[in-house]
């Protein structure tokens, strides 16, 4: 019986130390963290989920990163980028959505390539089938040593902006572009032109798009007039001058400017004060 009792011991000690060896975990930092980027680009939101490998003494591109091959452009699984709305790029037009990112380097010319197969582990098992645009674009010296793979957005507009990928000294960059003016348009339409609107916030935010993006000023500049005449602030009347000297009104533009820096000092508001200074200067 002592016998039994201590074989049934030794294995209930044994399968304990299975099933705590088995949940036992070690947390310790990854090789290649995570990141999850996000940008909005003109009315897109645009977010980026990828894993950052570091340079670790080790030469990149043409050696850890063979040329002429398909690297998931970056580390682990690959590289997703997700967009809201539909966006152009490559000269493709690309539905929202999730769409895997690849890219095959080389010393002179990089093609770039979005998947729509976003369950890889990395490049294995890619195929060109689930190619959704492939495009090439031209590498550059980075001025400085990047360690660790870096994806950034720069050079953003209202409708755009570069996606640029670096690592050691290389970069990379290509455009994403996106559908803001029919959409603003249509909203114009709606809601100040049809609606007939008199609220001065919407407006004024139609006078500044018209503006803005060399629309009919003559159809801003009512807008305006009517926007500063029922609730006038000093960044409305701003717009105001800057409108009337378009259509080269500039007795009216001097005297907006003149009553904006009035109601802007009263505001405390010294940048407003300096701006339409110089637009006073520029009259002159």
């Amino acid at each position: 019986m002592k016998i039994y009792q201590k074989t049934l011991l030794s294995v209930f000690l044994f399968l304990f130390g299975l099933s705590f060896i088995a949940n036992a975990q070690l947390t310790m930092p990854q090789a290649s963290p995570s990141a999850k980027l996000a940008q909005k680009v003109g009315l897109t939101d645009v977010t980026i989920e990828y894993s950052r490998p570091g340079k670790k003494g080790r030469k990149i591109f043409g050696t850890l990163v063979p040329y002429g091959e398909v690297w998931r452009t970056g580390a682990n699984g690959s590289t997703k980028i997700n967009f809201s709305t539909e966006v152009e790029i490559g000269g493709t037009k690309l539905p929202a959505g999730t769409y895997a990112l690849y890219s095959i380097p080389g010393k002179s010319e990089w093609t770039i390539i979005l998947s729509k197969n976003t369950e890889l582990w990395g490049a294995m098992g890619y195929s060109d089938a689930d190619d959704v645009v492939r495009f090439q674009v031209q590498p550059s010296k980075t001025g400085k040593m990047y360690e660790t793979f870096e994806i950034t957005f720069n050079n953003m507009t209202d409708n755009s902006a570069d996606l640029s990928m670096k690592w050691e000294n290389t970069r990379v960059d290509f455009k994403i572009t996106t559908e803001v003016d029919p959409i603003v348009m249509a909203q114009i339409q709606e809601q100040v032109i049809d609606a007939g609107t008199d609220n001065p916030g919407l407006l004024y935010s139609a006078a500044s798009y018209y503006y803005n993006n060399d629309k009919d000023l003559d159809q801003a500049y009512e807008w305006i007039s009517k926007s500063v005449e029922s609730d006038p602030k000093y960044w409305t009347m701003h717009l105001k001058a800057k409108i009337a000297l378009g259509l080269d009104k500039k007795q009216e533009a001097l005297a907006s400017a003149e009553k904006s820096i009035e109601m802007a000092d009263e505001a405390n508001n010294q940048d407003y004060v300096r701006l339409n200074e110089r637009l006073i200067k520029s009259m002159k």
